[in-house]
């Protein structure tokens, strides 16, 4: 038996966080009395917006090896603090080596560009069998995502594979807006982000912001470089291989919610808010709202059919992380990405 442990999601402006022995003290403005939650219950603790975490607070996290993620209110990840790395230097090591094998660096490339589109293609499928005006469309886009599968397989080199998986997203995205039902309120125009300039969208970029999150500390937890990735290049300040992790969770875990939230109204067109300049982001509401049912939908379970039984969505990351790096160790011939 697993427990799962809770993320304290904070997005009040204005409030603050504080240490009040073994608990966090949670302080909101204009409101009488306090909240507190005992930190051995947490497991992360993730600051929205304009909100205040005290030093102590962060020291103890620190100790406890917590991490506390800032995301903007949009929710687009910021930073994060954590404790000193306890990762095994040995694996980091082989992490290293495996990028500077353009070989090894392409092979793990193509599996996270694989389940990608093998989860992308699921959801359409699963759209098609719910669909009564564009079953023949979805199943013709998700043919088509089949094919880009086959050209990913058979890449050459790491631009050919990001043509692959570009063509696949793009299809996607445009069988994405036939599953968005014309009676939710919302139309959806194609992927657009930095920023997202519908609600639709901003849905998406939040959601997204949040398994990019809870990947990032899946690698972390295991001892990997978040930095240091195999499909997006090395660069400053960019976590690379949370990044390609975060692919083979978009559509099965990250989407599918999306379109539950639109299609069944939980969320409305008022719980968006334009910002001036025309970005669109969840407001307050809305993202209370949003934050309640990815609690819940991170308690759902599904199938691994490399452990061989069911796993909650929300440890899924760290089991892939834990896979990545048996595969890194040469303990496993290969990254096997998570696939329904």
């Amino acid at each position: 038996m697993t427990e799962l442990l809770n993320t304290l999601y904070v997005q009040t402006p204005g409030a603050s966080l504080h240490l009040d022995g073994d608990t966090v003290r949670i302080v909101l403005p204009e409101t009488e009395g306090r909240t507190t939650l005992p930190l051995l219950r947490l497991e992360s603790i993730v600051a929205m917006g304009e909100v205040h975490v005290t030093s102590p607070l962060q020291d103890r996290c620190a100790q406890d090896g917590r991490p506390i993620v800032w995301m903007t209110r949009g929710g687009r990840y910021r930073y994060r603090v954590e404790g000193p790395t306890r990762g095994n230097v040995l694996l980091r090591h082989c992490q290293h080596l495996a990028h500077a094998d353009e070989a090894k660096r392409l092979e793990i490339a193509r599996a996270c560009v694989a389940g990608k589109i093998q989860n992308s293609r699921q959801v359409l499928l699963r759209g098609a069998r719910d669909s009564t005006t564009h079953k023949q469309e979805l199943r013709d886009k998700a043919a088509a995502l089949e094919g880009s599968l086959e050209t990913a397989a058979g890449a050459a080199d790491i631009g050919e594979l990001f043509g692959a998986e570009g063509f696949a997203a793009r299809a996607y995205f445009e069988a994405f807006a036939l599953m968005v039902r014309p009676e939710s309120g919302f139309t959806f125009p194609g992927r657009i982000k930095r920023p997202p300039t519908d609600p639709v969208n901003a849905l998406l970029s939040f959601l997204y912001g949040l398994v990019r999150s809870t990947v990032h500390g899946a690698c972390e937890q295991v001892g990997l470089d978040p930095y240091v990735g195999f499909l997006h290049g090395i660069r400053p300040g960019k976590p690379a291989l949370a990044l390609d992790m975060m692919e083979e969770f978009r559509a099965v875990i990250t989407d599918r919610l999306a379109l539950t939230l639109v299609n069944r109204r939980q969320v409305n067109p008022d719980h968006f808010e334009t910002l001036p300049g025309g970005a669109v982001q969840l407001t307050e509401e809305g993202r209370k709202v949003v934050l309640t049912q990815w609690q819940q939908h991170r308690r759902k379970d599904q199938s691994h059919r490399v452990l061989g039984r069911r796993v909650q969505h929300a440890l899924m990351p760290s089991v892939q992380a834990r896979l990545m790096a048996r595969h890194l160790r040469d303990e496993l011939p290969g990254y096997v990405p998570w696939t329904v």
